[in-house]
């Protein structure tokens, strides 16, 4: 099976912490697009709409190249890292003052097509 993402979407800077989107980004990996939308459709969190959003971008990028069946795409690659941070200052008692870190994501979602030869090796296998 072709592992590399042939198909990309990412969304820089999204206002969200990445602790957040990784587990949503970690249920997705290895599914196929299709699927992987449905599960993220009814899930409560907000960072499963940015998520959402991304997958369905690399899907709109999938099928500008003339891809035949988007849904049928993998997503082989499905990435949350950390982006800038914007410090601000909140003022506490005796004059004191505390950081407050406002955290950014980039995800990013890669999606491969499913080789044929992968299930007909499957195939092969059961045959023997």
């Amino acid at each position: 099976m072709n592992l590399n993402p042939q198909y990309q979407a990412s969304h820089r800077f999204a206002r969200i912490s990445v602790r957040k989107v990784r587990p949503l980004l970690d249920l997705i990996r290895g599914s196929f697009a299709e699927d992987a939308l449905n599960r993220l459709k009814y899930m409560p969190h907000r960072g499963a709409r940015l998520v959402e959003q991304v997958l369905r971008s690399a899907m709109a990028n999938a099928e500008d190249q003339q891809v035949r069946d988007v849904g049928d795409l993998m997503v082989v690659d499905a990435r949350g890292d950390g982006g800038p941070m914007a410090k601000r200052l909140m003022p506490r008692a005796r004059g004191m003052a505390y950081l407050i870190r406002r955290r950014t994501a980039h995800i990013s979602i890669g999606l491969a097509e499913v080789n044929n030869d992968f299930a007909n090796q499957d195939n092969e296998d059961n045959e023997d």
